[in-house]
């Protein structure tokens, strides 16, 4: 039987341009560690957190990480309770993301914990059936049980969230020849504000655009496509109303564009822009011109580049 468990889940990518609230997929790195010791207290506690400044609440039913592993203890106890009555976890967040990044932040915690407390107990959950609990964690941080950033984070690669009520995933094929640079400059968007500027309808000219482009992308991503893929981003929708929250987005994708970028839109609700790239070389070049185009507005940002990640959250120690 194991005592301690311990996972790293991944940066993710939601909304992908085109495709709001429906795609996301995983990225290398950044990414969360959590690490779940079982008790005999029945309970769960979040004992400490690192990386945050002391941001993030420890009481386990505000802190994404925790509410995810109390719901899923929750259900193991509601189909054995003789079995799990008396388990408890305790867990350690570190947070290798930034806040307010638009790069699944909450997603990760929530994933992280929710891997490792299944992990410790035997893995008795198969990874698409911890989605739900992994929603929860995000219902706590931004209000909403989204899966975009959760489903690729847990899963890896690109995930379509088809349905959510019924809730319906689908895992799509990974595109090997996709190099994507995330770039973050020093500015927090919170997702709720992300969400209330937008608008609450749209042209058919603009949403007609839009279903062409997110029909694209699939296509591009089961072609292994990837300057289609880059052409698809194109978003008339979500990103002219978000880009406002960015300083400097607008002069970053131009960069970003001109340094050979395929395409580039915002990561999630922002402020992180990610870009597409045919090669590693390209996607570095990309991003240290977007880094730059921030920095010649006196904002700070920072790069990470990588292929798309296939396996998202990954077991780092067992004991």
């Amino acid at each position: 039987m194991l005592s301690k468990v311990t996972v790293f889940a991944p940066a993710t990518v939601a909304n992908v341009g085109s495709a709001f609230d429906v795609l996301g997929f995983a990225v290398a790195h950044p990414g969360d560690t959590v690490e779940c010791v079982r008790t005999d207290s029945g309970t769960v506690r979040l004992l400490g957190i690192e990386g945050d400044g002391g941001r993030l609440p420890l009481d386990p039913t505000r802190n994404t990480s925790a509410v995810s592993v109390i719901a899923f203890l929750g259900e193991l106890r509601r189909h054995d309770p003789k079995k799990y009555e008396s388990v408890g976890i305790d867990l350690h967040l570190n947070k290798g993301l930034p806040i307010g990044s638009g790069l699944g932040s909450s997603s990760a915690s929530a994933v992280a914990a929710v891997v490792a407390a299944n992990e410790l107990l035997g893995a008795p959950l198969t990874r698409l059936e911890l989605l739900p609990f992994a929603m929860e964690g995000e219902r706590v941080a931004c209000g909403t049980a989204h899966a975009d950033n959760v489903g690729p984070c847990l899963l890896g690669g690109f995930v379509l969230i088809r349905s959510y009520d019924p809730l319906d995933v689908v895992a799509l094929p990974t595109p090997s020849s996709a190099w994507v640079v995330v770039i973050t400059p020093s500015v927090e968007v919170r997702t709720e504000d992300a969400r209330k500027i937008l608008r609450r309808s749209i042209p058919l000219t603009d949403a007609i655009s839009q279903w062409g482009n997110v029909a694209a992308l699939i296509a591009a991503i089961y072609r292994d496509d990837v300057a289609l893929m880059g052409r698809a981003l194109e978003d008339k929708v979500i990103e002219p109303a978000r880009a406002a929250l960015i300083p400097g987005f607008y002069e970053a994708k131009t960069a970003a564009l001109a340094a050979g970028a395929l395409g580039c839109s915002i990561s999630g609700s922002g402020p992180s822009v990610f870009a597409l790239a045919a090669s590693q070389q390209i996607a570095d070049t990309v991003g240290a011109a977007v880094v730059a185009a921030f920095d010649s507005l006196s904002i700070s940002a920072t790069m990470h580049t990588s292929q798309i990640n296939s396996v998202g959250a990954t077991v780092l120690k067992q004991e």
